[in-house]
C-alpha cells in the first residue's frame, strides 16, 4: 500500500495534541504537532523523543489474540492535560503529544502514542516516560484482554491524580 503524503503545516494543526478514541494512531502527524511551535519559537527543538505502545500476541504465559479497550473519555482528556501540564512544570521547554486508542485492537496495532519535543534530549526523554507512567497510573482506560479460551481485565488506574507520592514514583523511573 503506498504512503500517504507528508501531512501539510494545515493539517497538522488540525491534529490534537492530546486526543483518546478509535481512530489508529499515525506516529509522523503526532511528531509533527509536538514540533509544532510559534514562528517565535520555531526550530527551538533539538530532540523528538517517541513511544509507541504495540498490542504484543502474549502475556502472562498465555497466546493474546487481541485487547479491548475502554476509557471514560471526557476524564482521560482532562487527565492527559494534566500530565502535559506537570511535564511541562517538571520540564519547562517540553511540549508532549499524547493520543491513546479505544475499541478492539489486533496484535501488532498501536494503541497509545506520545511524543515530547524539546531543546535537549535528556528532557524529551524523561518527559516521555514520565508521560507513559502516569498514563499508567492515573488515565481512566482499562484494558481488556483476549486470548485462547477466556478473556480478563488487566489494567486501569491505579493511583488518585493527586497523589504526590505516586507523580513521584512516575518523576523517580523518568529520570533513572
Amino acid at each position: 500500500m503506498p504512503r500517504s503524503p507528508r501531512p501539510s503545516y494545515t493539517e497538522r494543526e488540525m491534529v490534537p495534541l492530546l486526543a483518546i478514541g478509535p481512530e489508529a494512531i499515525e506516529l509522523d502527524r503526532l511528531v509533527a504537532v509536538a514540533c509544532a511551535r510559534s514562528e517565535e519559537s520555531a526550530g527551538s527543538d533539538g530532540a523528538v523523543v517517541t513511544f509507541l505502545g504495540l498490542v504484543r500476541n502474549h502475556n502472562a504465559g498465555r497466546r493474546v489474540r487481541y485487547l479491548e479497550y475502554e476509557a471514560y473519555e471526557p476524564l482521560a482528556l482532562k487527565t492527559f492535560e494534566r500530565i502535559a501540564a506537570e511535564a511541562r512544570a517538571r520540564w519547562p521547554g517540553a511540549r508532549l503529544a499524547l493520543h491513546h486508542r479505544i475499541g478492539r485492537l489486533d496484535i501488532g496495532e498501536a494503541s497509545v502514542a506520545i511524543a515530547a519535543a524539546s531543546a535537549h534530549r535528556a528532557d524529551a526523554y524523561a518527559a516521555c516516560r514520565y508521560a507513559i507512567e502516569r498514563v499508567k497510573q492515573i488515565a481512566p482506560i482499562w484494558k481488556r484482554e483476549f486470548f485462547d479460551g477466556g478473556d480478563v481485565w488487566i489494567e486501569g488506574a491505579i493511583a488518585d491524580p493527586t497523589n504526590e507520592t505516586a507523580r513521584a514514583e512516575a518523576e523517580r523511573i523518568a529520570c533513572v
